[in-house]
């Protein structure tokens, strides 16, 4: 049944909407989030990653052990949408449903509060910086989560473009491994009467980005999938009587696994070598934004299909991963576990789209499936 405007897990997420922080500066979000989850009782709150929030429900030290993520971070993104909760912060918006997944892991507290844990240790962790792949690394190398040793750990997304609550899950990748690519390519700039007199990368960098596309397999069934997306170029100054001597090259990579991607990166670095030697062309190369492939666990993958039958969810076995990445992707490289979709509707703008928003139905039913994967082991 569709949420009222009344329900507060709804306005919670509508708050969150209307204060939207990009990734690493969500300051303020950790304290409205802190201020909500309160009225939950956790037994223990702590603050992760610097903008992080980390609750823990039970204080059995020998049982099990259960984490769920839900990330909090919004987007560079204008908002243009016109309903009462827009974003207020100019050029900043939720437009991945993280507002939502934050309100979904809310509801989950909740319910951790009003039915207390048999056996076992959950925690709820509210994790900031997930668009730039920075958040899951910060949180595991933050000394208060170091002591943590998940048996299990679970997360969700939404997914515009599929039946409203229709659970969408698969064994093994479930999101692509992704990371971009900094080359940059010095010359010497002259005169642009006589470039001869200096070194223009202009050509070089267009062969560079002309050749990379001999690497794309475009086809996301495919064990051998790879997609390079050129995202951003910049060449020397708007002088006209210059010959420029500075370009960058910024490259998106999509693989179906972490160590396909180290195959495309040195493809791409041998290209690149090949086509610049004996140029005079000083070349730099940096990795950044790096999103591990999510690795959906056999085991959690089961107990997700089976917990969605239970509830009387829809589920759907998705036969290829998603070209899209996932920092909780660094979660299941260390620990057993699974991510999960949960539809949002097939005629829901796309993440990352300037009109998307959240759809709220979805805030229970997912917290109930979220609980549903705790009972199995915590009673």
């Amino acid at each position: 049944m569709p949420f009222e405007k009344s329900n507060p897990f709804v306005a919670f997420r509508r708050e969150l909407h209307r204060f939207p922080e990009v990734s690493g500066q969500e300051f303020e979000t950790q304290q409205r989030i802190k201020a909500f989850v309160s009225a939950f009782s956790p037994d223990q709150l702590s603050e992760v990653g610097k903008t992080g929030l980390l609750l823990q429900y039970g204080l059995d030290a020998n049982g099990p052990v259960t984490l769920i993520r839900a990330d909090i971070d919004a987007l560079p993104i204008q908002e243009v949408n016109d309903f009462e909760h827009k974003s207020r912060t100019a050029g900043v918006s939720h437009k991945c449903g993280h507002d939502g997944h934050t309100a979904i892991l809310s509801r989950l507290a909740a319910h951790l509060a009003e039915k207390p844990l048999r056996k076992g240790r959950v925690y709820l962790l509210f994790q900031p910086a997930e668009e730039t792949g920075q958040g899951a690394e910060a949180v595991l190398n933050d000394p208060d989560f170091a002591a943590i040793r998940p048996d299990r750990v679970f997360a969700l997304h939404n997914l515009p473009g599929f039946k409203p609550g229709t659970i969408v899950c698969k064994s093994g990748t479930f999101t692509s491994a992704v990371q971009s690519l900094i080359v940059t390519f010095t010359g010497k700039v002259s005169h642009s009467a006589e470039p001869e007199k200096g070194i223009n990368p202009a050509y070089l960098m267009a062969e560079f980005t002309l050749k990379s596309r001999t690497l794309v397999n475009a086809d996301s069934r495919s064990e051998d999938f790879a997609l390079i997306t050129p995202v951003y170029t910049t060449l020397g100054e708007k002088s006209y009587g210059i010959s420029a001597g500075y370009g960058e090259v910024h490259l998106t990579l999509r693989t179906r696994t972490s160590p396909k991607m180290e195959h495309l990166t040195s493809q791409l670095l041998n290209i690149l070598s090949i086509l610049s030697a004996r140029t005079g062309i000083e070349i730099e190369t940096a990795i950044t934004e790096v999103f591990f492939a999510n690795q959906n666990h056999i085991d959690a993958f089961e107990q997700i299909k089976a917990s969605a039958g239970k509830l009387g969810f829809e589920f759907l076995e998705k036969p290829e991963p998603f070209k899209w990445g996932e920092d909780f992707g660094l979660f299941t490289q260390h620990f057993k576990g699974a991510m999960f979709g949960i539809g949002a509707g097939e005629n829901s703008p796309a993440l990352h789209n300037d009109d998307y928003d959240f759809n709220d139905d979805l805030i229970e039913p997912a917290a109930r499936l979220f609980r549903e994967l705790i009972d199995i082991q915590h009673g």
